[in-house]
């Protein structure tokens, strides 16, 4: 399909001598064509249905979008070959042929221009044939995409940029969720201590107790044995014997020995609970998503903060029905202990921290409810934002809140909040059974 030049000035209208009015019409259109293929943003070609795929047309455009003149391209057979960059030739010469199976194929691929320098050209060709179905020429149309290509590329690298800053901040709230752990666990410390110290106490009293006891027994032994070794007669001896039973006080011995063991075994049984309760309520070793007990972490946390709340407020505790979910136990302790602390926190004196549990279909809630000073209705909507709070300044750090709305929320769940002025406030966690994150993250 070969074009003649036309000249692109605007026409004569004017009749030629010896011109039919029907010429004047098709070159009319010839002109017209010529204009709208020279004119159009893509740059229209064909070439042989063949395998070397030879130009035998190319829009005058081209020398504008290319620097190169439509006939130096059609003049060399291997012209759009020899140009496609190596790195795109691959992909498109291994596929090329399936034109002739689809009828039309699309490539985006860098073409080098008369300056040597690549652009980004999208490729559409489409397969025409004659009447009888066979194969009569390839049709396609170069479009210039180097800007779009551009925005991609800077797109892109903004998206790696946007998704490195989300690693950061997610290394970041990581990291303030440690924070806020240790300086919660930091703030209990002191009462832990006192709890495990009490039978540490009395413990270590007990064994120098018993170690004097110990001291006196093998005393006494020691003079049954001399006594034993004397010339002595019957009533001789057995009033020895008497003499230092009596000095020893061994009835005394035998009852006090027996209250020091069963104290020392009792203190060091509060110990070993307290050790196992650090150990439920950091799920030491397990990070994965398991299938946990609420109630279960909602004891183990109440023993950590026990000492933060028992000269405060009384526990009370109306445990539901609920079936296991899958979690991450640890970070839900974590939540339970902010809340509690709180709660204790909000009470002077002589109040009551209520515990309230149940579930309904596919979901379960924990309410942690307290009979303290409450929250003034302005500060409700700001109480979940990082680093807020309205306790004095080195009371709090303002994130225990935000954190364990971040740490519900991957549960897929929810927290609500009530709380009146002077009466006490309701923090209510709700949880799915199952909840997506798990699939989705494995851990956190």
């Amino acid at each position: 399909m070969q074009f003649e030049d036309f000249d692109l000035s605007t026409p004569d209208t004017g009749r030629h001598a010896g011109t039919a009015p029907g010429d004047d019409a098709s070159a009319a259109t010839a002109v017209r064509l010529q204009y709208l293929l020279d004119n159009t943003p893509s740059i229209i070609y064909c070439t042989v249905p063949s395998g070397d795929f030879k130009m035998t047309f190319v829009s005058n455009n081209a020398l504008n979008v290319l620097g190169y003149q439509p006939e130096e391209m059609v003049a060399d057979p291997n012209f759009w070959f020899d140009h496609i960059h190596p790195d795109d030739a691959p992909g498109i010469f291994s596929s090329l042929a399936q034109i002739f199976v689809e009828g039309a194929r699309a490539y985006e691929y860098r073409f080098r221009v008369r300056d040597g320098s690549y652009l980004w050209m999208h490729d559409s060709l489409r397969l025409v044939r004659d009447d009888h179905g066979v194969p009569f020429e390839v049709i396609g149309s170069l479009t210039d995409i180097t800007e779009r290509k551009g925005m991609e590329a800077m797109l892109q690298a903004r998206g790696e940029e946007q998704q490195l800053l989300i690693s950061k901040l997610q290394e970041a709230h990581d990291q303030l969720l440690q924070s806020e752990k240790m300086a919660s666990i930091g703030q209990l410390a002191a009462g832990i201590a006192h709890e495990i110290n009490n039978p540490i106490g009395f413990v270590n009293s007990n064994m120098s107790s018993l170690q004097g006891y110990v001291g006196t027994l093998f005393d006494v032994i020691a003079q049954y044995e001399a006594a034993m070794g004397e010339p002595l007669d019957g009533p001789a001896r057995a009033e020895k014997v008497a003499q230092v039973r009596a000095q020893a006080d061994l009835a005394f011995l035998q009852d006090d020995i027996g209250d020091l063991v069963r104290e020392s075994m009792d203190g060091l049984k509060r110990v070993r609970d307290i050790v196992q309760a650090l150990k439920d309520f950091s799920h030491v070793g397990e990070t994965d998503w398991q299938v946990a007990s609420l109630h279960a972490g909602l004891d183990s946390t109440l023993n950590i903060v026990a000492n933060e709340l028992k000269y405060k407020a009384r526990i009370e505790k109306h445990y539901g029905e609920l079936p296991q979910i899958l979690c991450l136990a640890s970070q839900l302790n974590q939540v339970f202990m902010n809340l509690l602390v709180n709660a204790g926190q909000a009470i002077s004196s002589d109040g009551v921290i209520s515990i309230r549990t149940g579930h309904a279909g596919d979901w379960v809630w924990v309410e942690i409810g307290d009979t303290g000073a409450g929250i003034a209705p302005e500060h409700l909507n700001r109480i979940f934002e990082p680093f807020f709070t309205t306790k004095a300044v080195g009371s709090g750090t303002g994130l225990g809140l935000s954190l364990s709305y971040g740490i519900v929320n991957k549960h897929g769940g929810r927290i609500e909040v009530a709380s009146e002025v002077g009466r006490g406030t309701r923090f209510t966690v709700h949880l799915p059974v199952s909840p997506p994150a798990a699939g989705a993250l494995g851990h956190l």
